[in-house]
């Protein structure tokens, strides 16, 4: 059994991404449940988690309807929600009022869009983490390397918030670059309560020339900070297909756990996920 840990869902006919530029124009159309299952379904894939891919809640109530009708393909939705709101609470509540509301496991902003580094420091960002963990969800980073330490700070700061590093920190493989992105992710990993999905790594490589941009090493640093319980698998569909197709991402991830125990591999690519929001 495979959980794909990452995968997302819009249609750009009902709102704008305006993150799809550079290169990334070719997602600039619908993609829905149906074209999903099409690609992960054949390579064993039994369920998902879909995340956010536009900053408003109105896409998220669209991913929990859509995940009530999906048929058990998404098992979760980490959605947004504005965590510096004095009513977060009501919002997250709202949410779960609402259709296919009881897949909500989590939350994400794209902080890796934010100018400041200390964003996840701000008071208001604070309560709003922790309104998260008063509803018993989870949190997925969505950081740069730079703003590792603000992430180890925080993490640190609310032990009872469980939280899971997107994209390893999305690691400067395209420069062959290495530290500080290591060291800060190390430091990261020292804390039990945050986990990592071995997802994106496609993406940070250059595009056509991922195969020989040596991924695989960088993947074998999130296994080692990470161990195989605390980190899971995640496709980025479709936004893996700028560089390569679902099931290329998931051989790749296949071959970075090859020297593991048939167990271990069966955390990363399931139980770890499952167990961290809760399905």
């Amino acid at each position: 059994m495979i959980v794909d840990a990452h995968q997302h869902l819009w249609n750009p006919s009902r709102r704008a991404y305006e993150w799809m530029t550079g290169g990334l124009e070719p997602l600039r159309r619908p993609h829905g449940v149906e074209d999903l299952r099409a690609v992960a379904a054949p390579l064993g894939v039994t369920a998902t988690v879909a995340v956010q891919a536009a900053t408003t809640e109105e896409e998220t109530a669209e991913l929990l309807e859509l995940a009530a009708g999906s048929g058990g393909l998404i098992a979760a939705v980490v959605g947004w929600v504005d965590l510096t709101a004095a009513d977060v609470a009501d919002r997250i509540a709202a949410l779960r009022a609402g259709p296919g509301g009881e897949r909500l496991a989590g939350v994400r902003h794209p902080v890796q869009d934010e100018p400041d580094a200390g964003w996840l420091l701000r008071d208001d960002v604070r309560r709003g983490l922790r309104a998260l963990a008063d509803a018993d969800l989870a949190y997925d980073l969505l950081v740069l390397p730079h703003q590792l330490p603000a992430a180890c700070r925080v993490a640190a700061e609310l032990p009872e918030l469980p939280l899971v590093l997107d994209h390893g920190a999305k690691p400067p493989i395209a420069d062959g670059g290495w530290e500080p992105w290591s060291s800060g992710l190390a430091e990261l990993a020292a804390l039990e309560h945050v986990h990592c999905k071995l997802s994106g790594l496609v993406t940070e490589a250059p595009w056509d020339g991922w195969r020989t941009a040596g991924v695989e090493r960088y993947a074998g640093r999130l296994l080692e900070a990470f161990g195989p319980r605390r980190l899971m698998f995640g496709s980025d569909w479709p936004v893996c297909t700028v560089a390569a197709s679902y099931e290329e991402v998931l051989a790749l991830a296949r071959a970075a756990l090859g020297p593991l125990a048939a167990r271990e591999r069966d955390e990363v690519l399931a139980g770890t996920v499952r167990r961290f929001y809760g399905f």
